[in-house]
């Protein structure tokens, strides 16, 4: 079997992958920046010959899928597969493989290294000692930059799967208070107080977002939520902007109806003028989308993905939790 691998994957892991199918060809969207494009990745297939697809952030649409039926797995190193057109693979009984949680300690980590940046104003602290200043008497530095510790706060998560359990998990540690909204989930710790959204937006210090994109996540987060929140509370996505709708956010921001935000996610990558409105208000913390930029995801993916393979293929096991279409047909692989 021959595997195009256009994700981040590294040498020893293409290594596992060549032993256990055969053979690797590497073309990481890396190399020029940016996912290949429908057109080009079915150009990319086509000149590899490959019989199986790992990804990541390209568009494979239900075109790629349909130009390649004889695919034999498409493997996705994303926790939510939303760039797969999976219902088209399982109509072609085409096993789609993700790897759930892969960032979800990169993104815990920058999450509250960012609420700790916020609350204790580190950012402008270092850009006042950068230009000279220093401050004496009651503009002294000390006072000027006074902030707020983690320690005691409620924090409220909005989704409560791996990054928002991670994070609570360390959280603990400050100690922090942590209230959660999830329907899908109740936690065994009783230390987790799981909510409705509006008594989380109304009672938590800070708001994490923790969602997926789906139908009914898309907008999710708007202007009633907001008016729930505490006059100084600060609201968070490192997950995905359009579960939130900017105008609102950006009204309240302005307004001084929070305390602030911080934001790891825009509705334009780059952003618009808008998104740049939010960005460069002095309420808001802003980074261009690297919650999940660690060396350390390559290798979690890496690891989640060939144990996956493995397992599926070379031992059998129809019980993958990482298999994402089960009502695929199952399919029987040998190395090629």
């Amino acid at each position: 079997m021959r595997i195009l691998v256009t994700a981040p994957y590294h040498e020893k892991g293409r290594a596992e992958l060549a032993q256990l199918f055969g053979e690797v060809v590497y073309k990481s969207w890396k190399q020029h920046g940016r996912g290949y494009k429908p057109d080009e990745l079915i150009t990319l297939l086509a000149d590899s010959r490959a019989d199986a697809l790992i990804t990541e952030h390209d568009e494979v649409t239900a075109e790629v899928i349909q130009a390649y039926p004889g695919l034999k797995f498409i493997g996705v190193c994303r926790g939510t597969p939303s760039n797969i057109a999976v219902q088209q693979a399982t109509e072609q009984g085409i096993p789609v493989f993700n790897t759930p949680a892969r960032n979800a300690q990169a993104v815990a980590e920058l999450f509250i290294a960012n609420i700790i940046t916020f609350m204790r104003h580190t950012r402008e602290s270092i850009e006042w000692l950068e230009n000279g200043r220093w401050g004496v008497g009651a503009h002294t530095s000390y006072l000027q930059f006074k902030g707020n510790e983690l320690a005691g706060k409620q924090v409220g998560m909005v989704g409560f799967g791996a990054v928002g359990q991670t994070i609570a998990q360390i959280l603990k540690a400050f100690p922090c208070r942590i209230g959660y909204y999830d329907p899908f989930y109740t936690a065994d710790d009783e230390a987790y107080a799981k909510l409705s959204l509006e008594e989380l937006f109304r009672t938590s210090d800070i708001v994490g977002i923790h969602l997926p994109v789906t139908e009914e996540t898309k907008g999710m987060i708007g202007e009633r939520l907001f008016s729930l929140m505490k006059p100084n509370a600060v609201f968070v996505n490192t997950a995905r902007a359009v579960v939130v709708d900017r105008m609102a956010l950006l009204d309240v921001i302005e307004n001084g109806r929070i305390g602030g935000a911080i934001l790891d996610v825009f509705d334009h990558e780059p952003p618009d003028e808008t998104d740049y409105r939010l960005i460069r208000h002095p309420r808001v913390l802003a980074t261009p989308h690297i919650a999940g930029a660690t060396h350390e995801v390559e290798d979690h993916h890496v690891a989640i993905m060939n144990r996956s393979l493995k397992q599926y293929f070379k031992e059998n096991n129809r019980d993958v939790r990482q298999w994402v279409n089960k009502e695929s047909l199952t399919i029987n692989v040998t190395s090629s």
